[in-house]
């Protein structure tokens, strides 16, 4: 195996000092004259020479690198929220490692670990069960991917997921739906989920009495989703339309309707959440609450790169980017309004 070329075999080639070499990759070159410069760049490419970002890191104290940290990189919601993080750091100069926890505690303590031992320069991270304290610990930039009410002393962008839920139970109402199911997923994070306070609140304005029957806590997974729908339209009363807490298990309660012959809009209306690119090629395609995702990844990224560079507010920015209703074919009019237009 070849052995990778070093700053000594660099200094060999242009004829100059070690010191010299370093000052030059280092781009602590202004006493450096151009013609050495030069000699010195063109060695370092001839022998393929790379700078070592670590042991730079210990004069610097900056590796630029920041560390990213999803819960489920399955998800296609989430590789469209780690290109925006992506792209806006390496536009930045930065690279970026990314970390995928799975909802899992170990495997997320383990990655702050390896944030903290190796350096990193900052991270943008959707928490499964860190608290703040534990990243105020880390002792560098961070940036909270959704809501930040957990965790005071960050910045954090998310969505109005609260207002994107009320306007799909509102459009379903409109319909003439009133019984309406939630598959509402089950959160990692926190006792409190957005989804069901916001059906909670529907149904206190609309003045409907709520029915625990229609409420399924579940995992965000395809199966998950196709159970908690089988569970719902095998109720004496079943719902006629069922809001999912995210497109997975929108798509899940979908497949669990057409397996128990139901027809979609027609027998149940079904609406999920994220917009993730499924959700348009279902049939029939799926109607959803669309979130920003790249933007939401990339405006973390742009808190993150200013934080690090010493350009931020002292007081934590709170972002909620709005969602929009994307109306598709798996939503109707409520049959027994339908029925009656008919007659």
């Amino acid at each position: 195996m070849a052995r990778r070329p070093t700053i000594i075999d660099v200094a060999r080639l242009a004829g100059v000092s070690k010191s010299t070499v370093a000052r030059v990759i280092n781009g602590n070159d202004g006493a450096v004259r151009e013609e050495t410069r030069r000699r010195v760049l063109a060695a370092a490419d001839q022998l393929g020479y790379e700078r070592n970002a670590v042991a730079g890191s210990l004069r610097t104290d900056q590796t630029f690198i920041v560390a990213l940290s999803i819960p489920d990189i399955t998800n296609p919601f989430w590789p469209e929220v780690a290109r925006g993080v992506q792209d806006t750091i390496e536009a930045s100069g930065y690279t970026t490692v990314t970390f995928n926890s799975d909802w899992k505690v170990d495997r997320e303590q383990h990655f702050l670990t390896t944030v903290r031992r190796s350096r990193f320069d900052g991270l943008v991270i959707n928490p499964t069960t860190a608290t703040n304290a534990e990243l105020v610990g880390l002792g560098i930039p961070v940036v909270i991917l959704g809501g930040g009410d957990s965790y005071p002393d960050f910045d954090s962008v998310g969505s109005d997921t609260e207002r994107g839920a009320q306007e799909a139970l509102a459009y379903l109402h409109g319909l003439g739906h009133v019984r309406i199911g939630l598959i509402a997923g089950r959160s990692a994070r926190s006792k409190t989920f957005v989804r069901y306070q916001s059906y909670v609140a529907f149904h206190a304005r609309k003045g409907i009495p709520l029915d625990d029957a229609l409420v399924v806590d579940c995992d965000f997974s395809d199966q998950a989703g196709f159970e908690a729908m089988k569970r719902l339209l095998s109720l004496p009363e079943p719902p006629s339309a069922v809001f999912a807490a995210n497109d997975i298990l929108a798509i899940g309660a979908l497949k669990a309707a057409q397996a128990m012959r139901r027809r979609v809009p027609e027998d149940v209306s079904i609406v999920g959440m994220d917009d993730i690119y499924a959700a348009a090629t279902t049939s029939p395609a799926l109607t959803t609450v669309a979130k920003r995702k790249y933007e939401t990844g990339a405006t973390a990224a742009q808190f993150l790169v200013s934080r690090m560079c010493g350009e931020a507010p002292e007081t934590p920015r709170r972002v909620k980017l709005p969602c929009r209703l994307v109306v598709r074919e798996s939503t109707g009019v409520v049959r027994q309004v339908r029925d009656h237009a008919a007659t």
